[in-house]
């Protein structure tokens, strides 16, 4: 096969052709045949048959080498299919920022990771989100300085000209004709001048700062257009730990990222971090020193003896905004070991320092590097090295760390708790954090293959299962967004948020054959019966050992001690055959169970879900209480006055304002229109049912459609609307008034009506 070599002995994908709706025309999806490891996972998610497994041989290599080697010749995707309106206010689809190939390609590594490694996802949305926020920026300051230069340039020419006299029409005419027979420069009209004693002197202190302030702004267009690398400016730079993500991603001699990256010890990233920072800010200081400068030379309000001790001190605390917003991030990346425990008291040390690097902690719940073994992020019961399942030992005991409330305990830096399976809230996580001035610490879910026990293709929906079992709650801690915990924190993008466990429909065959369905709890339990490293604490119950002794494990963590003497948890399931089972469930996966059930309890405790108190919802009840009264009194005055028409009486005894109180009994807005969808055209890609499965479902069809269009926020509504690609959702009008930033979501509604 000519010197190639194959990742993976499974399947290739090979591109399908499929017809654009809509439109006669054809488009091709390819795959890179150079790292495309056989995982399938593409295929498991992109269930609309656009991709598909196929054999590997000669021909199809040959053809996905020729179908990739086209595309690497095509122009960037076509800002019209990036569907981002504006990346750093979150509005629009924003995953599609990777059809840009300068965001695609800010991962060039990976190769030597495991099939389907849930931690390159995290790195390559991580890399392509910043890649994408700094192009915007980096272009538009490019053009700022551009301007400064041609601007400082003529203001010089200026300068210099003033130096000179010209109101004598003697003296130009003589030194005209003193060069009739030469060409007449400015150079030689200057010397004329000077020599008739007609020119100014020129400030050479000034003219001196001056040229060498133009040759900074020169200098700094070269480092962002060409620089040493002929690749411009970096986009990040990254001090990665040792572990997982250090040997999959680089290749000595090679970087493994189109950007300044460095492998560093086990335990001291951020530590490194923080040094490589206040250098790097250092650079950044003298670029906007000279922008700066230029700018109030430009307004003639330079004045060395107020401007220069402000310039000598000037440092990344006075950047503007914008200013910081231009820096690349320094980036410590690492696994949960690294993070979690041997290079805690760095990270901690960093987050107190508040300077502003951002930490990527990819949370596999294992030393993934060292051989799968347990470390303080391990969930209760978890079988890994250290923690073996045997007669004195049934998995881990500990409790897991909770890195996300410990960062945000420090109270100095925005913590995002995320998973690659909800890419919006990740997504958005990721900007909100690299956005903030203060440290930032971003805690994602990461499936590792075969220390979890799972296959290949399974990431995303482990992903999906962990945050849906509450196993990894969705979190969101921001400082700047109040005092109190209640008023920083969010766990928006989580399920059924009001109740311990989503509920989930089971499929299944009867004993007939025929198909049948059960809606059941989505709990901890149900998502670790997925994976291996839970499989020994489960235990399959034939049918006829069935009897009134065996609960719902659901039912029986809300027992008291004594209650669940004598009884035996057990979750439902779907056996190969599709008969429906049940499983029994031991003691140390029923404490896991609990300690996921509490810990979510904790965590709502500390947004107040449950205590969140509607004013505007509980003032309009009070308000149909009220005017029931009233209706029930005008009623029973009617029947009294010998059966009086009410419409007659309610004339006679309401006053305007009257009527418009009982009108606004209502706590819905009069002209309240519900989201809607056209659901014959959906394409079922999962994008609204994911966002908020209470407001979108799927019909038997497989079509979405709006079971409650008051079951979430307007703002999920309308991110539904940006992120579906057929643009089938309507978003309607908002049916509550109190909405935060109402103004901008039905501006960013407008189009879709």
């Amino acid at each position: 096969m000519d010197g190639f070599k194959f990742a993976s002995t499974k399947p290739f994908f090979i591109n399908k052709e499929k017809r654009e709706k809509g439109s006669g025309g054809l488009f091709s999806i390819t795959v890179n045949p150079y790292t495309c490891k056989g995982c399938m996972e593409c295929v498991d998610v992109c269930d609309d048959d656009a991709l598909r497994a196929a054999p590997q041989t000669e021909k199809s290599v040959e053809n996905m080498r020729s179908d990739w080697a086209y595309w690497l010749d095509l122009p960037t995707t076509s800002p019209d299919y990036i569907r981002i309106d504006d990346l750093d206010e979150k509005v629009g689809a924003l995953e599609t920022l990777l059809l840009d190939k300068m965001n695609y390609g800010s991962m060039v590594c990976g190769d030597g990771a495991c099939n389907g490694c849930g931690e390159k996802t995290i790195i390559h949305i991580f890399t392509g989100t910043v890649t994408a926020m700094m192009q915007a920026r980096v272009k538009k300051h490019l053009a700022h300085v551009d301007g400064l230069i041609q601007q400082l340039e003529k203001h010089i020419r200026s300068k210099l000209a003033d130096t000179m006299d010209l109101g004598s029409a003697d003296n130009i005419a003589a030194i005209i004709d003193e060069h009739s027979e030469l060409d007449l420069t400015l150079s030689r009209l200057s010397a004329g001048l000077d020599g008739n004693g007609s020119a100014h002197p020129i400030d050479s202190e000034w003219l001196r700062w001056v040229t060498q302030l133009l040759e900074k702004l020169k200098h700094l267009k070269w480092q962002y257009t060409s620089g040493v690398s002929n690749k411009g400016r970096s986009s990040m730079g990254i001090v990665n730990a040792t572990g997982c993500t250090s040997v999959w991603g680089s290749t000595f001699p090679y970087a493994p990222y189109p950007f300044p990256w460095a492998s560093n010890l086990f335990q001291d990233s951020p530590s490194m971090a923080m040094g490589l920072f206040e250098g790097h800010m250092v650079k950044m200081a003298d670029g906007f020193k000279a922008v700066r400068q230029a700018e109030l030379e430009l307004k003639g309000d330079y004045n060395s003896e107020i401007h220069e001790e402000f310039f000598t001190y000037f440092n990344w605390e006075q950047f503007s905004d914008e200013e910081f917003k231009l820096c690349p991030p320094v980036v410590s990346v690492g696994g949960d070991g690294a993070m979690y425990d041997i290079g805690f008291q760095n990270l901690s040390r960093m987050m107190m320092s508040g300077l502003p690097i951002k930490v990527l902690i990819l949370d596999t719940q294992v030393y993934s590097n060292t051989g799968g073994q347990a470390c303080t992020s391990t969930y209760v019961a978890q079988v890994a090295d250290m923690s073996p399942y045997g007669k004195l030992s049934k998995g881990k005991k500990e409790i897991r760390k909770e890195m996300s409330v410990i960062a945000m305990a420090h109270r100095t830096s925005y913590v995002l708790q995320g998973s690659p399976s909800s890419v919006t809230h990740l997504i958005e996580g990721y900007i909100d954090g690299l956005n903030s001035r203060r440290p930032a610490i971003f805690n994602i879910y990461a499936v590792c293959q075969p220390e979890h026990g799972v296959g290949d293709a399974a990431s995303d929906k482990q992903s999906k299962l962990a945050v849906e079992s509450r196993a990894y709650p969705l979190f969101t801690y921001n400082p700047d967004l109040g005092t109190t915990f209640e008023e920083c924190s969010s766990l928006d993008g989580n399920p059924s948020m009001k109740t311990d466990w989503p509920t989930y429909n089971l499929s299944y065959e009867d004993d007939g054959g025929k198909g049948a369905s059960m809606e059941l709890p989505l709990t901890f339990a149900d998502f670790a019966l997925t994976e291996g490293r839970f499989r020994k604490h489960f235990r399959k119950a034939p049918t006829e050992t069935w009897n009134d002794e065996m609960i719902p494990l659901a039912e029986f963590i809300e027992l008291d001690t004594a209650s669940q003497e004598g009884l035996f948890p057990y979750i439902w399931a779907a056996d190969p055959k599709n008969q429906l089972m049940r499983v029994l469930v031991s003691a140390e996966l029923v404490n896991s169970t609990v300690e996921r059930r509490d810990f979510w309890r904790q965590l709502k405790s500390l947004v107040g879900v449950d205590q969140m108190v509607d004013v505007a919802q509980i003032a309009n009840d009070a308000k149909v209480d009220m005017a029931q009264k009233i209706t029930s009194s005008l009623l029973a005055m009617a029947g009294g006055s010998g059966g009086a028409d009410l419409g007659a009486l309610l004339g006679a005894t309401s006053s305007g304002a009257d009527a418009g109180f009982i009108a606004a009994s209502t706590s819905t807005p009069a002209d309240y229109e519900p989201v809607w969808i056209e659901t014959p055209e959906c394409t079922a890609c999962d994008e609204c049912t994911d966002l908020n499965p209470n407001i979108f479902a799927y019909n038997e069809e497989k079509l979405a459609i709006v079971v409650d269009p008051k079951a979430g926020p307007f703002v999920d509504i309308v991110k539904a609307a940006e992120k579906c690609t057929a643009e089938v959702i309507h978003p309607g009008t908002p049916f509550n008034p109190n909405e935060p930033n109402l103004d901008k979501l039905i501006k960013r509604a407008e189009k879709f009506q």
